[in-house]
């Protein structure tokens, strides 16, 4: 049986509790874990909205990603597949687009609960990180606005020109690469990974959330749910995950039970204008209770 999730105030609670000083390090993911949902969504629509997206680039995408849930294509082939269909646009122009769907499309995904967990660690004075494989240009607005400095994420590659070339720089950051990242940065800062604390979601996450000494999962997805709930490995991941009373799934809690889900949104088509409408979207909401045990 699992003991009830951890609040937020719960973690803000624990964070101020914690040693002071740049020597302890806290880690976040980004899609799931910062924000509701991928970030890179608002780029795909936004290409689509105004016509950027040839259909061979909207359906390759959906195909890569299909491939990608099934494991017949890793993440770094995904990445680099999505990278090919903005080769020679520049880099710059991409940062100024990120920006403006940050502010238009991103800002109200961002879960201010695990917003008030990074300002506990900012105020402790410890080493903010945020760690994610998406790429910069989704990656750092959010970075900039929790004002987090330091940014450990994928990097389109570039021409002497700032062009994209279609390719990712390497190495990925995904999985391993991220654990590995992430102890390269603290190797030459003094930071103790065994005193750290990571906040993540996915699957690919549980090789970071096993070196650091206070991993969180937030919104876990289902392999890495699952070696939450196993009694044997509670010791090593120390909490169940965080729950939000936020969102659209909000109204599927149920008071001393956890419960997992996905949110959707989807944009219906304006019957004036015949396009994808900015005000009109179909939300649905799946879940499963309990987490551990699905009924």
């Amino acid at each position: 049986m699992t003991t009830a999730p951890v609040t937020p105030a719960d973690l803000v609670a624990q964070v101020e509790a914690s040693p002071p000083g740049p020597a302890i390090g806290a880690f976040f993911d980004l899609d799931g874990t910062l924000v509701d949902g991928f970030t890179a969504t608002a780029h795909a629509g936004d290409r689509i909205r105004r016509r950027q997206a040839r259909i061979g680039e909207v359906t390759g995408v959906i195909e890569a990603a299909m491939r990608y849930r099934l494991g017949r294509v890793n993440f770094a082939k995904l990445l680099e597949r999505a990278a090919g269909y903005l080769r020679g646009e520049s880099l710059a122009e991409l940062d100024e687009v990120g920006e403006r769907l940050f502010r238009e499309r991103v800002q109200s995904r961002m879960f201010p609960a695990m917003h008030e967990v990074v300002l506990a660690h900012q105020r402790r004075g410890h080493t903010v990180v945020m760690s994610s494989s998406a790429l910069t240009i989704h990656a750092e607005p959010v970075a900039r606005y929790l004002e987090i400095d330091h940014v450990l994420c994928n990097h389109f590659e570039v021409d002497g020109d700032g062009r994209l070339t279609g390719k990712i720089a390497r190495p990925v950051i995904w999985g391993k690469r991220k654990a590995d990242a992430v102890q390269q940065f603290c190797a030459g800062r003094g930071i103790d990974l065994a005193k750290g604390y990571f906040y993540a979601d996915g699957n690919e996450d549980i090789a970071l959330m096993s070196l650091v000494g206070n991993p969180v999962p937030v919104n876990p997805r289902r392999d890495l749910a699952a070696l939450v709930a196993r009694a044997e490995h509670r010791a090593a991941l120390q909490r169940d995950p965080m729950g939000y009373q936020q969102g659209t799934g909000a109204p599927g809690s149920v008071e001393g039970y956890q419960i997992s889900g996905k949110t959707g949104t989807a944009q219906q088509v304006d019957p004036v204008t015949k396009a994808y409408s900015n005000s009109l979207y179909n939300i649905t909401f799946a879940g499963v209770a309990p987490t551990n045990d699905p009924r």
